[in-house]
C-alpha cells in the first residue's frame, strides 16, 4: 500500500488536509517547494510565464487556487467565469506546475502554515510591503523566502475582458 506522502506526489490535486504532508514530504527530501496562489480565471501568456519563473526558483511549485466564492469576492459578480475545478484543471495540465489545491478564503495563510513552503512568489504588481499582513507573518513563522517576479506588461484577465467587452 502506498504512504499517504506517495499518494500526494502521484496526484497532482492535493486536498487540504494533503498539504502538511506534501510539504514534509519535500523538505525530508531536501527540495525546495514553492507556493503562489491566485484566482486564474481566464488563463494566459502573462500567467503562464509567472507560473514558470515561480518554478525555476526551487524543485516543485504548487498552486493555490481561489475557490469561486473568494473570487467573487475579490473580483466582483459576474466572476469567476471559470469554476475553481475548471480553472485548477487547466493549471495542473501546465508542465511547470506539480500540484494545485483549491482553498477558501480571500488569503492564503492556511495553505501556507499546513504546507510551509520553502519559498512563496507572487507577481511583481505586489511589494513585500504590499502583501497581506497575515499572509507575511504566516510565511515568517514557516521561514518561507519571499520572492517577487515580474509580470508580463499589458497582460492580465482584466485588460481581456475590457477589450472582449470593446468589441
Amino acid at each position: 500500500m502506498a504512504s499517504s506522502s506517495h499518494f500526494a506526489l502521484m496526484n497532482r490535486f492535493v486536498a487540504k488536509e494533503e498539504l502538511s504532508v506534501l510539504g514534509a514530504y519535500y523538505a525530508s527530501q531536501g527540495k525546495k517547494l514553492v507556493l503562489t496562489n491566485g484566482c486564474f480565471d481566464l488563463l494566459h501568456t502573462g500567467h503562464v510565464r509567472y507560473l514558470q519563473q515561480a518554478r525555476n526558483l526551487g524543485d516543485a511549485l504548487l498552486v493555490a487556487v481561489n475557490n469561486d466564492a473568494s473570487v467573487r469576492e475579490l473580483k466582483g459578480s459576474p466572476r469567476p467565469l471559470n469554476t475553481e475545478l475548471d480553472r485548477a484543471e487547466v493549471l495542473a495540465a501546465l508542465r511547470s506546475v506539480e500540484h494545485v489545491v483549491i482553498f477558501e478564503g480571500k488569503r492564503v495563510t492556511e495553505v501556507i502554515r499546513s504546507v510551509r513552503p520553502a519559498i512563496y512568489v507572487k507577481g511583481g504588481d505586489y511589494t513585500l510591503e504590499t502583501l497581506d499582513s497575515g499572509e507575511r507573518e504566516a510565511l515568517e513563522s514557516v521561514g518561507a523566502e519571499i520572492r517577487l517576479v515580474s509580470l508580463v506588461p499589458g497582460k492580465s484577465t482584466t485588460n481581456l475582458l475590457a477589450r472582449a467587452e470593446a468589441e
